[in-house]
């Protein structure tokens, strides 16, 4: 039955070393795609790799906590994971009963709010120009593939409709991966208040730990 201490520790070993692979996807490839030229935002490579750095950092703590059954950094771990999983549950749920009204805010509000270096991202990929017939303050099209000659750039469409695509097709992505991770941190705190609760076979056996 896998129930007992080597069994959780095992787990949280397994478990710590998952999110420590994340981290290190999170922290390597954010550099590797702004050094390619797919994304030009310092912001967007900075938040990515700070959110890698943090779940580094849990991962190492919950790792040394279940090699060494130290009470303290378990119990910090829980913690921790258990504010970790509150929040990531409620913005994934929030991701996926978001509305077609409400995105659309949300994707007029991000490109206001966006550089003219992430504006400009936005119109290669997505081969268009400008939010919308009104926009006038956009970066120039001219490097965008549907802009072939002229000022007015006839032929692009707005980014607006693509950008709700995207935003729709991210939140749903974000939504679903968020309630996976939200349900291993759950798993998580369940076999880490097992674990501190467990004697350690190798210690002395009148020792509760």
């Amino acid at each position: 039955m896998c129930g007992g201490f080597t069994c959780s520790r095992n787990a949280l070993i397994a478990l710590n070393s998952l999110y420590i692979i994340v981290a290190l996807i999170l922290i390597i490839v954010p550099p590797v795609a702004k050094s390619a030229a797919y994304v030009s935002s310092m912001y967007i490579v900075g938040g990515i790799i700070a959110c890698g750095i943090f779940l580094f950092a849990v991962a190492i703590i919950g790792l040394v906590g279940a090699l060494k059954h130290h009470q303290v950094c378990l119990f910090f771990y829980m913690v921790i994971l258990f504010l970790v999983f509150l929040i990531q549950f409620s913005v994934s749920i929030a991701c996926l009963a978001l509305g077609k009204e409400q995105r659309g805010k949300l994707v007029k509000a991000s490109w206001k709010n966006s550089s003219n270096g992430t504006k400009s991202d936005i119109q290669k990929g997505l081969d268009c120009c400008g939010f919308d017939a009104n926009d006038t303050t956009h970066p120039s099209c001219h490097e965008v593939q549907c802009c072939k000659t002229g000022e007015n750039c006839s032929d692009c469409k707005p980014c607006k409709d693509k950008l709700d695509d995207v935003f729709y097709q991210g939140l749903h992505y974000s939504g679903g991966v968020g309630l996976f991770f939200s349900f291993t941190e759950m798993v998580g705190i369940f076999i880490t208040f097992r674990y501190r609760n467990q004697k350690d076979p190798r210690a002395n056996p009148d020792a509760f730990l």
